[in-house]
């Protein structure tokens, strides 16, 4: 009913967490003050992009699914289920259970990539040392 709730939250946090790592990307890169660390690995803010990428194409596609199955609707109070509140106690239950799984999953899954992610780009910035020498 509205499990997609939960991960539309966790986007927006990730949107704006995304934002700031950005921030402060830049006024490092502007001061110059770039270290080992950021040299081997993705910028965060590029990670929490996919992050929000991620999440935002599951609430679309979950809030699609709703809509058709008339579970949203177009009005007062938008969630069907909000009307009766047997039915309320059932969709925070979903959103309890459902909505936080899918939550941690894609964050799951999103951990795994970035990791993979570090790993991969590492070796490519090893490369050019070993062809050089």
């Amino acid at each position: 009913m509205a499990c997609f709730i939960v991960p539309a939250v966790e986007a927006v946090v990730v949107k704006a967490v995304e934002k700031s790592a950005k921030k402060r990307e830049l006024a490092a890169a502007e001061n110059h003050s770039e270290d080992k660390q950021t040299e081997e690995k993705l910028p965060l803010s590029v990670k929490l992009k996919w992050l929000s990428g991620m999440l935002w194409g599951g609430v679309i596609l979950l809030l699609f699914e709703h809509i058709w199955h008339g579970e949203v609707v177009p009005w007062f109070p938008f969630l069907t289920a909000m009307s009766d509140p047997a039915d309320a106690m059932e969709m925070l239950k979903e959103m309890a259970t459902v909505g936080v799984t899918m939550a941690v999953l894609v964050t799951a899954v999103w951990l795994v990539m970035c990791k993979v992610a570090d790993v991969i780009y590492r070796r490519s910035a090893e490369e050019p040392q070993k062809e050089s020498a």
